[in-house]
């Protein structure tokens, strides 16, 4: 990397989590790139994905809006979801418009490119692999629950994830960007419907655990019921390891700040509480502990403080390029 150049940052994840982070990181002066799962298969995304035969674009349009530069109203038509009585039902306009664009295009990623020209976005959004994918659930009673939207509500706990086929491939472009990376982001997000199918895909994970980048690794606020019932932060770390065959991350980003009661006892109806941060397990897994106060409780939602994480994620990647050049 020269003076002129921007130090180079991947964000690999999905869901509502990985927008979030986005609308923080597109204002420091970063190259970005996005690595977003295409295992959707609910709402629109699913009926576009079956209808049309088109990786779920979904959480592609998400991330597509979060590092937009337009106008607001812009962003708000794309984002638009229908509600009326007919096929539009359910569907939003950017969905439609990518899917449009997939057809026009005769292929998915030129489609995500050019929408973020369209959308002037600021990075590079790539899905994660080359097509659709399944995500298939293993349950601790040996049953298999196929569907990314049907794992959550199985009532079971997970053993493990896997997808199919199992020989897809993420694009060129994807390994380009992990290979010259100063500094690589995993989540947030639901850690087996989010977050792992992306890592699954073969050679993308391969990818990561060589990386000579640094690894962070943010971790949720809240457990899920159905993906991570009473997980402790270091729970999260080790169902990755088990899936990914390596340990590959130097640093988890965990928050210090307290969640008001009332707002937990909200939560609690979903058998959601704040995640444990075991630092002592943490460190015993060779991790570099970063606590922030990186809560925010807009409309008593939990949600990762967009520009707090940002900061504190632009702060490690300028420490380790200022590393890395001197060397």
């Amino acid at each position: 990397m020269t003076g002129t150049e921007q130090p180079r940052i991947v964000i690999i994840g999905g869901g509502t989590g990985l927008p979030v982070l986005l609308r923080g990181l597109k204002k420091h002066p970063a190259d970005i790139t996005a690595i977003v799962t295409v295992a959707d298969d609910g709402g629109s995304s699913g009926r576009l994905r079956n209808e049309l035969q088109i990786p779920p674009p979904g959480d592609i349009r998400n991330v597509l809006a979060a590092l937009s530069d337009v106008e607001p109203l812009i962003e708000e038509m794309f984002q638009h979801r229908f509600s009326t009585a007919n096929e539009l039902s359910g569907h939003s306009l950017g969905n439609l418009i990518l899917a449009a664009m997939t057809s026009i295009t005769g292929n998915f990623t030129h489609a995500i490119q050019e929408m973020s020209k369209v959308l002037n976005v600021r990075g590079k959004v790539l899905p994660a692999a080359d097509q659709s994918v399944v995500l298939h659930a293993e349950m601790e009673d040996g049953t298999i629950v196929s569907g990314e939207s049907k794992i959550p509500y199985s009532g079971k706990k997970i053993k493990k994830v896997f997808l199919s086929p199992e020989d897809v491939n993420a694009l060129p472009e994807t390994i380009q960007a992990i290979r010259q990376a100063d500094l690589i982001i995993i989540g947030p997000g639901s850690l087996y419907t989010s977050i792992l199918p992306n890592l699954l895909v073969p050679n993308l994970g391969r990818e990561v655990c060589n990386a000579k980048a640094k690894k962070v690794y943010i971790c949720n606020l809240m457990t899920q019921a159905g993906e991570t019932l009473d997980f402790t932060a270091s729970d999260h770390v080790k169902a990755i390891y088990d899936h990914m065959n390596c340990s590959f991350i130097n640093t988890i980003l965990v928050n210090k700040e307290d969640i008001p009661e009332k707002v937990q006892e909200r939560y609690s109806e979903e058998l959601a509480k704040p995640v444990h941060y075991d630092v002592a397990n943490l460190q015993g897994l060779g991790l570099e502990v970063v606590h922030g106060e990186i809560v925010s409780l807009d409309g008593g939602v939990i949600r990762h403080d967009t520009q707090e994480v940002a900061d504190i994620l632009f702060s490690l990647l300028i420490n380790e390029t200022s590393k890395r050049y001197k060397a």
